[in-house]
């Protein structure tokens, strides 16, 4: 599946991104804990430059730990990159922030200038609740869907320490396999640009495989059948889910799983690790260059009849 949903302002964000950065010191760049790649946008990058960047993990509170600490050790390893990995059920953790910003640029504690940080990150991965807990007040707009900031705004945190907060923004389209797929079933992409059967699909195939136990265990089930389809169709006759004749309510029970899992109930569950998604990353390489190499192969066999009809 390959999502597309940019609506205009986005690009208006980037764009107002660009000519700002030059005038702040560090980037904060916000991660969903449960899909610190698929939720990294890539333009992002190529936005900052050099600056140093803090990567914050959210909803650490839903993702499993042990991914959360291997994404830790592997984003660390990034040059002038730090992480932290938060929740809104540990508030004080997110109030270490600003000195962890101050630790990569230690030249601004030196004398009284104001250390400015730009917080980035994709709709709906928590960036204005992270702003507001450590503002201590509801200083930017928060929701439970994606795209509700649309606009920038500076923020002041400490007499010493500022946030120039601006939109969440995705990019055009993503090329790495099952990543639309992430960030649809984590709800950072609007569910009117979605198919919830279609989503629950890859949800249902995900948790069979790598989170068996948990899908027993939230809807009473004693086993689990080999395919998507024969899950949701037993989620369904389990929690009455049906339609007529008796038979599942595909759209029903998709949204029921897909809610379970973006509210926590089936567990803290991860989607990615950076091996599977190093391997994903290596295939859509690949099938870039596949792509690349049949256009000029397409390009030389006009041109070539071109010539014979001339």
């Amino acid at each position: 599946m390959t999502l597309q949903w940019y609506p205009g302002h986005m690009h208006k964000a980037q764009k107002e991104m660009r000519e700002v950065l030059p005038k702040v010191d560090l980037v904060i760049e916000v991660l969903d804990a449960r899909i610190p790649f698929s939720s990294e946008n890539p333009l992002i990058a190529g936005l900052r430059g050099d600056k140093p960047v803090v990567k914050v993990l959210t909803k650490s509170d839903l993702a499993d730990p042990e991914n959360i600490a291997l994404w830790q050790a592997y984003l660390d390893e990034q040059k002038q990159t730090k992480t932290l990995a938060v929740s809104t059920l540990e508030p004080a953790r997110i109030h270490t922030l600003p000195d962890l910003c101050r630790k990569l640029v230690p030249e601004k504690t030196r004398g009284l200038k104001k250390l400015k940080a730009m917080i980035l990150g994709i709709p709906n991965v928590g960036k204005s609740t992270l702003i507001n807990t450590l503002a201590g007040r509801a200083v930017a707009k928060t929701g439970n869907e994606p795209a509700v900031t649309k606009r920038q705004q500076t923020i002041e945190i400490e007499e010493h320490f500022a946030l120039l907060d601006t939109p969440g923004i995705l990019w055009p389209k993503q090329l790495v396999r099952n990543c639309s797929y992430r960030l649809a079933f984590t709800g950072a992409i609007k569910d009117t640009a979605l198919d919830y059967v279609d989503v629950a699909f890859f949800g249902a195939d995900y948790l069979r495989q790598a989170y068996p136990q948990a899908l027993i265990e939230r809807y009473g089930l004693t086993e689990l059948p080999d395919s998507e389809l024969e899950v949701l169709e037993l989620i369904a006759a389990r929690r009455g889910c049906l339609g007529a004749g008796g038979r599942a309510d595909l759209n029903k029970v998709s949204q029921l799983l897909v809610n379970d899992f973006r509210s926590g109930n089936l567990g803290r569950i991860s989607l990615e690790t950076p091996e599977v998604v190093a391997r994903e990353v290596a295939e859509a390489k690949e099938e870039a260059e596949r792509k690349a190499e049949q256009k000029e192969k397409d390009k030389a066999a006009r041109r070539k009849r071109r010539r014979k009809n001339a």
